[in-house]
């Protein structure tokens, strides 16, 4: 049986999660855009642009929000994908707290995309996953599911480093740390998935057995 479509209050929500996370990203390509179209060219930055976790769990963000605001069934509309999404987006964000955030200091425009990248539309998103989508549920297993994107995306992102010889975050950089300290790295961020991803489904469960959603 296909989901049901949410109640207004829920859509209504889901409308303004998507609109945030749709104007940061747009936000953010203009700004890599501006970066790399007099050296790289517009379709090398543009696939920087996708090279990032960051811009693909945001875009994960916008379709089921949008779609959760259209009314709509179907694949982004499941409880296992509205997960995942809340998984994706919450590793982005506490990636960046924890490891990334004191690597730079973005001024400006940069500083508004970023905000909202990692901080606004993961809050956001884990605000309308918790209070206002159907809960109970998701199972322990649907988290070795969710494992198969990260894992997907770290075997792009090396394939795509030996090509171009860039990488888009520093502790996955095999050319300054090497294949060694990259692996144990990887595997930590790995780690990361799995603990948060116990986090979403326990409290999925938890909240399935408490309330009804609006």
């Amino acid at each position: 049986m296909p989901p049901a479509p949410l109640a207004v209050p829920s859509r209504v929500c889901a409308t303004l999660v998507g609109l945030l996370s749709l104007a940061a990203l747009v936000l953010q390509y203009m700004l890599i855009l501006q970066l790399t179209r007099d050296n790289v060219g517009v379709v090398l930055g543009t696939v920087r642009f996708f090279s990032y976790f960051t811009i693909l769990s945001n875009i994960a963000v916008s379709l089921v929000a949008f779609t959760a605001a259209a009314g709509r069934t179907g694949f982004l509309a499941r409880a296992r994908v509205r997960g995942a999404v809340a998984l994706y987006i919450g590793v982005t964000g506490s990636i960046y707290f924890f490891v990334l955030r004191h690597l730079w200091q973005p001024q400006g425009a940069q500083w508004w995309a970023d905000t909202g990248l990692h901080y606004a539309v993961p809050l956001a998103y884990w605000a309308w996953w918790l209070a206002c989508v159907p809960h109970g549920t998701l199972r322990w297993r649907d988290v070795a599911g969710w494992l198969l994107f990260p894992l997907g995306y770290v075997a792009w992102v090396f394939l795509r480093g030996a090509w171009v010889g860039e990488y888009p975050y520093p502790f996955i950089d095999v050319v300054q740390l090497g294949w060694a300290r990259v692996g144990v790295n990887a595997l930590g961020v790995m780690g990361v998935f799995v603990a948060l991803g116990w986090v979403v489904v326990g409290l999925d469960r938890v909240l399935g057995r408490r309330r009804s959603p609006l």
